[in-house]
């Protein structure tokens, strides 16, 4: 009966565990030059799960990961990463992040992180009010989706 216990009380462990979902890591280089052009994230799309940390390398010196002000789920929290230093973000809220390099925003250095299966602000992302080259970027990683 003891053994019977045991082996039970094991198969129960083993069915809850299979049922957790690990959280995994993504790395987004910052780049000088990239296979997109001048002053990129790669990749520029990073699409995760809640829980799932995303590290922002700086792969180039003179670059910075930080979120885009009203450009981030409703609930989450802005990130702002250091000035040559790479970062990592953990995403706990669904939803797609517009994500920058503060000195070079202007020449559309962006990057989106979705979160999740069904992002309902990616319309926010669209209509960023972003400057020109950073939009356009935006947007074409939107139409990747």
């Amino acid at each position: 009966m003891r053994m019977m216990k045991t082996a039970a009380t094991a198969l129960i462990a083993a069915m809850a565990l299979a049922g957790v979902a690990e959280a995994a890591d993504f790395e987004v280089k910052m780049l000088n030059r990239g296979e997109a052009g001048l002053m990129v994230f790669e990749p520029a799309l990073v699409q995760i799960q809640p829980g799932d940390t995303v590290h922002f390398v700086a792969t180039d010196p003179g670059h910075n990961a930080e979120t885009i002000n009203n450009l981030i789920p409703e609930g989450a929290e802005p990130f702002r990463g250091a000035m040559g230093e790479d970062v990592s973000v953990t995403f706990n809220v669904g939803g797609a992040y517009g994500i920058k390099c503060l000195p070079h925003l202007a020449m559309g250095m962006v990057a989106v992180v979705v979160v999740g299966d069904d992002p309902a602000n990616l319309a926010d992302l669209a209509d960023g009010g972003l400057p020109r080259k950073a939009q356009e970027r935006i947007n074409a990683e939107l139409a990747a989706l």
